[in-house]
């Protein structure tokens, strides 16, 4: 977790910043960047108990020795409750983010940083949420790690699932391919990913993002006979809409005949 503005701020390579609606005298410090293993707290409460109670939240989750108070006492104006509210976000979902920031301004939360999978993305929301009021707002920025969609990138490494030409029957060089697919998509399981047909525009677009499509589905089709549930892929089919190369060279038209794998955001 990286960031949380106004109150507090904490960093286990990470910052949580609380940032409560200001009076004309409150202090702010400019927000440190937490070294590794530190978790940064800055922002402005209004009393010495309101801080003592987030830095003892704080050091309970993450060691008092990698908490850094950069806490201010000021004239602040807080919501009701805010400082209660405050306490239920700083809870152990904290630590499931990395490269991340909390930032509680007033009645607006926002959730910033990497996390492992979709489905923990909207629940580390969504618990937010339950656990304030209906005043409040959370504004879910967190987002799947990059390092699954950098697998995928690497094992399909530039190459082309080949076709059958005008057809959606996978020729052997491309199951060859999608057999090292497989095995990489063990390895994130608990994830959704999109696989993604493209063609080039020789034809009629309608019939080209039908055949997209189609071979979407069979790339789903066959990675479920190698052992991945068909739940985990979704598939779509844009035709000759997003080529990568100039359809006006050959070369050109086959890089954009291609099959795409995303870490479904």
């Amino acid at each position: 977790m990286r960031y949380l503005k106004a109150a507090s701020q904490c960093a286990a390579g990470a910052v949580i910043a609380v940032t409560a609606v200001t009076g004309a005298q409150a202090q702010n410090p400019m927000p440190a960047t937490p070294k590794p293993g530190q978790v940064v707290v800055t922002g402005t409460v209004p009393d010495e108990a309101s801080k003592a109670a987030m830095l003892h939240r704080l050091r309970e989750l993450y060691g008092a020795d990698r908490v850094v108070d950069q806490i201010g006492i000021g004239n602040v104006a807080l919501p009701p409750n805010w400082s209660g509210y405050v306490q239920k976000l700083l809870g152990p979902n904290l630590k499931l983010i990395s490269k991340g920031e909390l930032k509680v301004e007033g009645n607006n939360v926002t959730l910033r940083g990497e996390v492992a999978n979709e489905a923990l993305r909207q629940q580390i929301a969504g618990d937010a949420a339950t656990s304030l009021n209906p005043t409040y707002t959370v504004n879910n920025g967190l987002r799947v790690s990059a390092a699954e969609q950098e697998l995928l990138d690497a094992t399909l490494a530039k190459r082309i699932i080949e076709f059958e030409s005008g057809q959606a029957a996978i020729r052997p060089s491309g199951k060859d391919i999608l057999d090292e697919m497989a095995a990489a998509l063990q390895k994130v399981k608990g994830k959704k990913v999109e696989v993604i047909g493209h063609t080039d525009n020789v034809g009629l677009r309608d019939s080209n993002v039908a055949l997209s499509l189609a071979r979407a589905e069979a790339v789903r089709a066959y990675l479920a006979q190698k052992g991945i549930s068909p739940d985990m892929i979704s598939v779509s089919g844009h035709g000759p809409d997003r080529p990568v190369a100039d359809n006006a060279a050959s070369d050109g038209r086959a890089r954009n005949r291609r099959i795409e794998f995303r870490i479904a955001q």
